[in-house]
């Protein structure tokens, strides 16, 4: 099922790189990791939820139709089963093994992700 917690927080930014630069500053991290597809950046966090900052979701179109956090969920299939049974409007089937989108009954876009 879904797990009662939120595993990574989306920060749209309009510069991964310059974004990348400030906030490893900003949190005394060193700036290391690769920008993964081109737009996301996992900020390398040593507890609590995680950090990615994503240059695709800064444009305001994209932004409303993505979700901002996602849930953790051990069981990806069984978590999106169990949506699909209790009505929930999903957006997307599980993509990449991984991940799927829904809304919630004001329209927001949210993500379960596989932990």
């Amino acid at each position: 099922m879904i797990m009662n917690q939120i595993g990574t927080v989306f920060v749209p930014v309009r510069d991964i790189e310059k974004a990348r630069e400030w906030y490893c500053r900003i949190l005394g991290l060193p700036v290391e990791g690769d920008i993964l597809f081109g737009h996301l950046y996992v900020v390398p966090m040593t507890a609590g939820s995680g950090l990615v900052l994503d240059s695709r979701i800064f444009e305001e179109e994209t932004r409303r139709n993505s979700p901002l956090f996602h849930f953790n969920a051990v069981d990806i299939q069984a978590a999106y089963d169990w949506m699909k049974q209790n009505g929930v409007e999903l957006i997307t089937g599980i993509e990449h093994d991984h991940w799927f989108n829904f809304k919630d009954p004001d329209g927001n876009v949210l993500m379960v992700c596989r932990c």
